[in-house]
């Protein structure tokens, strides 16, 4: 797989974390509340092992 293609995908996953955010925000999640929170937590790590592994410039 192309790098540029998965630098794609990855923006598209950026910008799905926006909708996790949102999501939370919502007052009557329940206990999904605790796995949106670890998706998010998940995605972020993810996101930031990627900048480190191909860092841009």
């Amino acid at each position: 797989m192309e790098l540029q293609m998965i630098r794609d995908r990855i923006v598209t996953i950026r910008s799905k974390r926006e909708a996790l955010i949102q999501l939370l925000e919502q007052p009557d999640l329940g206990t999904l509340r605790i796995d949106v929170n670890q998706a998010i937590e998940e995605m972020d790590d993810l996101l930031e092992e990627f900048d480190r592994t191909f860092p841009v410039g």
